[in-house]
């Protein structure tokens, strides 16, 4: 999704310190989609205040990806032919 939105995409392992020192975090799953993380260790992570741009960008890019394979492929899957 990053990729689509013309964002620079890496994927490595990083530390506790990284995480602390990070404007914005979020953790993703298929069924909560992409959730903000706010807090580790009592520690806030960001500027509180700061609206959480990048997340909010990514949040609406996979609510369309989502609407648009419901829209699409997703009319063929087995479930969606259920009465």
């Amino acid at each position: 999704m990053g990729r689509e939105l013309g964002l620079t995409v890496r994927e490595t392992n990083f530390t506790l310190t990284d995480v602390y020192n990070a404007e914005e975090a979020f953790v993703t799953g298929t069924f909560a989609g992409l959730v903000p993380v706010t807090e580790v260790d009592g520690r806030l992570i960001g500027e509180p205040g700061a609206g959480r741009p990048m997340i909010k960008r990514l949040q609406a890019q996979y609510r369309d990806t989502v609407a648009r394979y419901i829209a699409g492929p997703g009319q063929q899957h087995p479930r969606s032919q259920a009465v």
